[in-house]
C-alpha cells in the first residue's frame, strides 16, 4: 500500500512513539476494506509499538481505531486516510502513542477541562484542503479527554451516509447526532463553541488582571513616594520654642 520512501519516513516518526498503541480493523469483504488492511499492515512492519486486531465492531466498515491495548479507542477513520488526510494519520498514531503535540498548555488544559460526552464524526473528502485541519482538531481532542472521540467519515467511500444526512459540503462535522459545523474551523473556534463558559472566565480574568494592575501601579506610587520625600521633612520634627530658646 505505502510506497518505499513513505515507508521510510513514516518509520522515523513512529520512532517517536513513548508507548504502545493498538490499531483496531474493523473489515468487510469489499475491495476497499483490502486496500485498508495492506495499510495496516504496512503501519504495524514499521514499529514494534504497533499493533493490530481485526476483531472491531464498528457500524461503518471498512474502518478503523486508533487507540491504546486495552483501551476503547477514540480515534476511527472510516475511510483510507491518503492524500492530504495522511497527515492526520501520522498525528493521530503519534499524539495517541504520546508525542507531545504542538499546541498551547491553555488550550490543553481546556480541552482536558471539558466536561460531557462529544461523539464527534467529521465528513471528508480525500482531495479537500481544509478537512484536515478540523480532523487533526478534534482527534487530538479525543486523545486529550477521554469524553470525546473523533470519526472521520470519506464521504466517497460511504455515499449513503452522505445521501442520508443532506450533507452539500466537507468538511461537515456531527455532534452527538446533530450538525455541529460546516467549513474550516480551528481547534479555539471549536473549543469556543464546546466551552460556553469561556466568555465568562475570559471576562473574569481580565477584570482581575485590571485590578492586579491597578494596585500594582498604586503601590509602585506609594514606593516611589517614599523613596523621593526628603528625608528631614519626613523624619525631624519642627522646632518647638524651647529649643530656639536654648540657642
Amino acid at each position: 500500500m505505502l510506497d518505499a520512501n513513505i515507508k521510510t519516513q513514516l518509520k522515523a516518526y513512529l520512532e517517536k512513539l513513548q508507548q504502545p498503541i493498538e490499531l483496531v480493523a474493523s473489515l468487510d469483504d469489499s475491495a476497499k476494506a483490502q486496500e485498508m488492511r495492506s495499510l495496516l499492515l504496512d503501519i504495524v512492519e514499521l514499529s514494534p509499538k504497533v499493533s493490530l486486531r481485526e476483531n472491531g465492531n464498528a457500524t461503518l466498515r471498512p474502518s478503523f481505531a486508533i487507540g491504546l491495548p486495552g483501551q476503547m479507542p477514540r480515534i476511527t477513520f472510516a475511510g483510507i486516510p491518503m492524500g492530504h488526510e495522511f497527515t492526520s494519520l501520522v498525528l493521530a498514531l503519534l499524539q495517541t502513542g504520546g508525542h507531545p503535540p504542538k499546541v498551547d498548555a491553555e488550550i490543553i488544559a481546556q480541552i482536558k477541562a471539558l466536561p460531557g460526552t462529544f461523539n464527534f464524526e467529521t465528513f471528508i473528502s480525500l482531495s479537500c484542503h481544509n478537512c484536515p485541519d478540523v480532523v487533526q482538531a478534534l482527534n487530538l481532542m479525543a486523545v486529550l479527554n477521554p469524553g470525546v472521540t473523533s470519526t472521520m467519515i470519506d464521504g466517497g467511500m460511504f455515499q449513503g451516509e452522505v445521501d442520508q444526512r443532506k450533507i452539500m459540503a466537507v468538511p461537515t462535522i456531527f455532534l452527538n447526532g446533530e450538525e455541529f459545523g460546516a467549513g474550516r474551523m480551528s481547534i479555539e473556534e471549536i473549543i469556543a463553541k464546546l466551552d460556553t463558559g469561556s466568555a465568562a472566565r475570559d471576562a473574569e480574568n481580565s477584570t482581575l488582571k485590571q485590578a492586579m494592575t491597578y494596585w500594582s501601579s498604586a503601590a509602585a506610587r506609594q514606593v516611589l513616594r517614599r523613596r523621593f520625600t526628603p528625608h528631614a521633612k519626613a523624619s525631624v520634627p519642627a522646632c518647638s520654642p524651647s529649643v530656639s530658646a536654648a540657642k
